[in-house]
């Protein structure tokens, strides 16, 4: 967590606190200058009260400004927040004269002047204007900016907490659109097995299970171990297997260095994909060719499947990519620009390749929290 979110944090928890240490803090500033200013002759005790009184008066306007002010200026009432700020401005600098003149100056051993009744306070706009009005000013000016900077640092987070919640809403939308047939396809072979007794019938029903156990619990998590998404296409081949007897080749290649982790459910989009425009078109010998790269730094995913002569001619081209769009859309919201997916298409060969840089695989949202209620 940054400086700057702790310090939200803090503010959410601890509001009035918040600010009772914003103004000892500003009281201490006050209390060390003018005591560097009047040397021996001021005591910290008095010190302590005439800029505690003063800065009573110093609290209202900034209040007033801060609150009241400010966001009628905002809701365009020009007119409310000019005469609110001359009005709240004027009283501000009475009250800090009156604390002076009537309390602070006695304090210190200085006899009321005769002239300085309250109806000259209130006339002497050229001193309350030029003695008090310029310090009032600071005092709310560092408020106000400090109240502006903490309500754009809440707009921020919440408008990031936003987008985070709308990514993985959207990502959860994208991974229920991964081949709903296929439980339906797969039930059925499963069905079919079970008419001839099939001593296979049992081993599917358990990597059925192990599909669904991955993809209903196991891929909550943002990432998941690659050797998990690895079994999760072995035994979804092993299901699609079924329907194609031994015409069908399908070859993995592996080679992973780490134990690394990745988005839940890319690799298999890209398999699916290759099964349903390669291997369910191609009514000879269909081949799919799988090859997986893993170390600390990337992953390096390539598949190839071999593309039937009917539809060498031309292949729309929302037929071929099918699937990869959603693929894109979830890379592009996990990965951002850590990652490359390359469909090259030739004669008899439909190839992709996806490469991703692990360092850079976290979310910018990751970490972002959302401090306030």
């Amino acid at each position: 967590m940054s400086f700057s979110d702790r310090l939200l944090y803090f503010h959410k928890r601890h509001r009035w606190l918040s600010h009772v240490i914003f103004w000892l803090i500003y009281l201490l500033i006050g209390v060390s200058s003018s005591k560097y200013r009047d040397g021996d002759r001021g005591t910290y005790g008095f010190e302590f009260t005439s800029d505690a009184l003063y800065m009573s008066a110093e609290m209202f306007f900034a209040y007033s400004l801060a609150y009241f002010v400010v966001p009628q200026f905002i809701r365009k009432r020009y007119l409310l927040s000019v005469v609110g700020f001359v009005v709240l401005g004027y009283s501000s600098c009475v009250l800090g004269r009156v604390f002076i003149v009537k309390i602070c100056e006695p304090l210190a051993g200085i006899a009321p002047k005769a002239f300085e009744t309250y109806g000259e306070i209130l006339r002497d706009i050229p001193k309350l204007l030029y003695n008090y009005f310029i310090d009032m000013m600071a005092a709310a000016s560092i408020f106000v900016f400090l109240k502006i900077l903490k309500d754009q640092l809440i707009i921020q987070k919440r408008a990031l907490q936003l987008e985070k919640e709308k990514a993985e809403t959207e990502l959860k939308l994208l991974k229920t659109q991964l081949n709903p047939h296929f439980l339906f396809n797969t039930l059925n072979n499963i069905y079919s097995l079970s008419l001839t007794s099939s001593p296979a019938t049992s081993g599917s029903i358990a990597r059925l299970a192990d599909i669904l156990d991955h993809m209903l619990y196991r891929c909550n998590t943002q990432f998941v171990p690659l050797k998990a998404e690895i079994s999760l296409i072995n035994n979804y081949i092993g299901l699609e297997k079924l329907r194609y007897d031994d015409r069908l080749t399908v070859n993995i290649k592996t080679d992973i260095q780490n134990e690394i982790e990745i988005a839940p459910l890319i690799l298999l989009s890209l398999v699916e994909n290759a099964f349903k425009h390669g291997a369910s078109d191609d009514t000879n010998a269909p081949m799919i060719d799988i090859d997986v790269y893993a170390d600390t730094e990337s992953v390096i995913f390539r598949i190839s499947n071999t593309i039937a002569e009917k539809s060498n001619a031309a292949v729309p081209e929302s037929n071929e990519r099918i699937g990869l769009n959603n693929l894109r859309r979830q890379l592009d919201l996990i990965y951002g620009d850590a990652y490359k997916l390359a469909v090259i298409r030739d004669e008899n060969r439909f190839n992709v390749e996806l490469a991703i840089k692990l360092k850079q695989a976290a979310p910018q949202y990751e970490k972002d929290q959302v401090l306030v209620g």
